[in-house]
């Protein structure tokens, strides 16, 4: 017992995830403020919070739940998605977070050895739940060299040459780790692409609400298209876990199958947490996007002490609550860049390697109020101009 080689390969092949790196790394570097993570500085609705602390006592509270979700939260779920997403055909399961939901889909439509395909810069998570899931062979397309754009070009090549043709094709909109958001024209021809060939298209809206620059997030919805959503940084739920898919309703069997991997991962979402979404939804969107709006500050800080770095180096930020930004050429290890800016200069970002894209770092901006995140940025500043002129100085 013990032996490493009794583990699981599929664990073995699966790339350790970055957070875990970056909690250790902020863990040894003394007083480093984290520019990393993905999340918001707010915390949930204070109505909300205070109706579910009614809610601590009630004996349903500590039993299970329906697999899928609460009734009360589906409910509202389908309205939300019908007024705001325009989804008129989707069923919604609830999950522990829309990491989760990820996984879900992932066992649900995919068997070890099938091919998917993903773009870089690629979100880290979802390319390990195809890793620790058996699919070996996962295709990464590129993005546009000055939008960061999924490549439509490459991806009907691919779709057309690859035998079989890839099961499932999955894009994060507006991007992780690049903040870029998809145009509606360009993410209906991904769609068309993947009906044409009979790939599932999963879109990750996360961050939906997560717009700037008057730009407007757009769902589309077909037999062959999965929508994940999430509470986590839209409600400043990241720590109640509750997320959800909407999945096409006219596709027999979909659910069903669903219900099965559901069950034997967390049975259901936490039912407090599905409450404290629920009361959440009650607010409207105008509660989420009230504070988004105050996030271009933090983006402007950041884009300002990311100049150093040269003109076009830094692209997205359009969406979501990142950039992405290009070191010089000759800093391809950008993990020991990472660390350097941690340990020397107390400020904390994730490497492009992570996502597929080594030379680069993800920024977040969402994560700081703006006083805070102003002292980051400058932190931050300090770090790129001491790089550029003197390099990594010990």
């Amino acid at each position: 017992m013990g032996s490493y080689g009794k583990l699981a390969r599929r664990a073995l092949d699966t790339e350790m995830p970055v957070m875990v790196q970056i909690q250790e790394l902020i863990r040894g570097a003394k007083n480093a403020v984290s520019l990393a993570q993905g999340v918001v500085y707010w915390q949930p609705p204070k109505q909300a919070l205070e109706k579910v602390k009614e809610l601590v006592w009630d004996p349903a509270i500590s039993r299970y739940g329906a697999d899928e979700g609460i009734p009360e939260l589906r409910e509202s779920l389908i309205k939300k998605l019908r007024l705001e997403n325009k989804l008129y055909k989707s069923s919604v399961m609830v999950t522990a977070g829309a990491n989760q939901a990820f996984v879900n889909l992932v066992l649900t439509l995919c068997d070890a050895g099938d091919t998917v395909v993903m773009f870089a810069p690629y979100y880290f998570n979802s390319y390990m739940s195809f890793q620790m899931t058996g699919i070996t062979n996962i295709l990464v397309g590129p993005g546009d060299p000055k939008t960061l754009y999924p490549d439509a070009d490459w991806l009907e090549r691919t779709l057309l040459e690859t035998k079989p043709a890839p099961k499932l094709v999955t894009v994060v909109n507006p991007g992780n780790p690049t903040g870029t958001y998809i145009p509606e024209h360009l993410l209906k021809r991904i769609s068309d692409l993947c009906k044409h060939v009979g790939s599932w298209l999963v879109v990750d809206n996360t961050y939906e609400y997560f717009m700037f620059d008057g730009l407007k997030h757009s769902c589309i919805e077909g037999n062959h298209i999965v929508n994940i959503f999430s509470f986590s940084k839209a409600y400043g739920m990241m720590g109640w876990r509750v997320g959800y898919i909407a999945y096409p309703s006219e596709v027999e069997g979909f659910g069903t199958q669903l219900l099965k991997v559901q069950d034997n991962i967390p049975i259901c979402a936490s039912i407090i947490s599905q409450y404290l979404a629920l009361y959440s939804l009650e607010l409207g969107p105008e509660w989420v996007t009230d504070r988004v709006k105050d996030l271009v500050k933090n983006r402007e800080i950041l884009l300002d002490a990311l100049s150093p770095l040269g003109e076009g180096a830094v692209k997205g930020g359009e969406g979501a609550i990142y950039l992405w930004a290009k070191l010089p050429d000759k800093y391809v290890d950008d993990f020991e860049v990472v660390r350097w800016l941690a340990h020397r200069h107390g400020v904390v970002v994730i490497p492009g390697t992570a996502c597929g894209c080594p030379g680069n770092v993800r920024i977040s901006f969402g994560g700081l109020m703006e006083k805070d995140c102003r002292a980051a940025a400058d932190k931050l500043r300090t770090g790129l101009e001491e790089l550029i002129r003197d390099g990594m100085v010990q």
